[in-house]
């Protein structure tokens, strides 16, 4: 835990792009990573692959996190990174929104040809 708490400190110390470059080599080594663990299930090694890609979804997804936890608002300091993030934020809700207006589109009641008695 005192290891943990001493890279913490550290890495909050660090200005944003540095910061960013933190967050950056971790995903451009285990992404690549995960390409070569697709050629190496699909070479029939495919048990081992399949642990192989677990492992490095689990590394990827832990180690970003806690990374992007601590170095976020040395990121949003960064102009262009937060706009950025605005942009894909404002994607994310209009696209997730479609599916619940063609619900709701669906579930209109229909007026049309009904007469009042």
């Amino acid at each position: 835990m005192a290891l943990r708490q001493y890279l913490r400190r550290r890495i909050e110390r660090l200005r944003p792009y540095p910061s960013l470059l933190l967050v950056a080599v971790p995903l451009a080594v285990v992404e690549p990573l995960k390409v070569a663990i697709v050629f190496f299930a699909g070479s029939g090694h495919w048990i081992t692959g399949t642990i192989a890609m677990i492992c490095a979804y689990a590394v990827s997804l832990f180690v970003t996190h806690w990374l992007l936890r601590i170095v976020w608002p040395k990121l949003l300091q960064l102009r262009w990174f937060a706009a950025l993030w605005r942009w894909l934020v404002a994607v994310w809700k209009t696209v997730s929104a479609w599916p619940r207006r063609a619900f709701l589109r669906r579930r209109a009641p229909r007026t049309r040809g009904l007469t009042s008695l």
